[in-house]
């Protein structure tokens, strides 16, 4: 393996020697900043770009390194944005954690990831559940949270939530290699048009590494709680809203207009119906960026 790819087992994480935050510097990944958060270290990119307006970049669930995820994005948005990504316990290169992974512990521990940065005035953008994390983010840290720009977020009360899904299989599966073997046939999903063989080689590494892992289990068995937790709240109304969804998605008939209620319910909500899927920002980089700085400049200038 070339000293471009990092690779990070689990019982060797590399800021498990310095209980000190510090950061880690790799040609692909760049600079990461950990902090300590009980026991265990939570890894994050400080902040990339230029520009005095901070956005926070939170992922869906299951991300195998947020920081490769976001990458097209994060490289658009720093053009005029500082752009923080927060890996969440057991994704990227963030340790694991024995805390159960509900709403609440995983807001508190990526709001600690934003102190220690001295970020405290920003634009929270999210992909999947990070809408419902998002909601219980803004609604306890009001005075930080500007903004919240979902990519096709998840929704309290959507359909499925209360879904049990088979933790023990996964487990299992795990344990035997299936999700190695699986990955070897589908490849990590990211188009190699966008994303560099370089990326993809780190992004097959992390996957391998982080899911199914018991952080990963965990939070796969609390989705359900989490989602009823969230039943009956929202944003803020003061809250602006900036929502792009899947135009068309068949096994949510719903998914449009459940998103179109959301954004109702605040004083500046705005809903962008996109076609494609559920990663949208894998394939509409561009658009996403146009639409927000566009809807930015707008939400800005109106009076406060």
């Amino acid at each position: 393996m070339g000293d471009d790819v990092v690779e990070v087992p689990g019982d060797a994480h590399p800021f498990l020697r310095d209980p000190t935050p510090c950061f880690r510097i790799s040609p692909l990944l760049g600079a990461f900043r950990s902090f300590r958060h009980g026991a265990h270290e939570l890894a994050s990119r400080p902040g990339t770009g230029e520009g005095s307006e901070d956005i926070v970049l939170l992922p869906g669930f299951g991300t195998a390194s947020p920081v490769l995820d976001f990458e097209p994005l994060v490289a658009e948005l720093a053009q005029d944005h500082r752009v923080i990504v927060v890996e969440p316990f057991g994704y990227g290169l963030s340790d694991g954690t024995d805390r159960a992974r509900t709403t609440d512990n995983i807001v508190t521990e990526t709001h600690a990831a934003l102190q220690e940065l001295g970020v405290d005035d920003y634009v929270l953008m999210g992909h999947s559940i990070a809408g419902i994390y998002g909601i219980q983010f803004a609604n306890r840290y009001p005075d930080e949270v500007r903004a919240f720009v979902g990519i096709d977020s998840s929704v309290p009360g959507q359909p499925g939530s209360d879904t049990e899904l088979p933790v023990g299989l996964f487990s299992a599966a795990k344990s035997l290699g299936l999700v190695l073997l699986i990955a070897s046939f589908r490849g990590t999903g990211y188009d190699e048009s966008v994303y560099s063989a370089k990326a993809r080689e780190q992004i097959a590494l992390l996957t391998d590494r982080n899911t199914l892992s018991p952080t990963y289990l965990n939070a796969m068995s609390l989705l359900p709680a989490n989602f009823e937790d969230a039943l009956g709240t929202s944003f803020p109304e003061d809250l602006p809203l900036l929502l792009f969804v899947v135009a068309d998605n068949p096994s949510v008939p719903t998914w449009l207009r459940l998103h179109e209620e959301q954004a109702e319910a605040v004083a500046d909500g705005t809903v962008v119906p996109l076609d494609g899927e559920h990663y949208l920002h894998h394939t509409h980089t561009p658009r996403i960026v146009d639409e927000f700085r566009s809807w930015e400049r707008t939400w800005m200038s109106a009076p406060q």
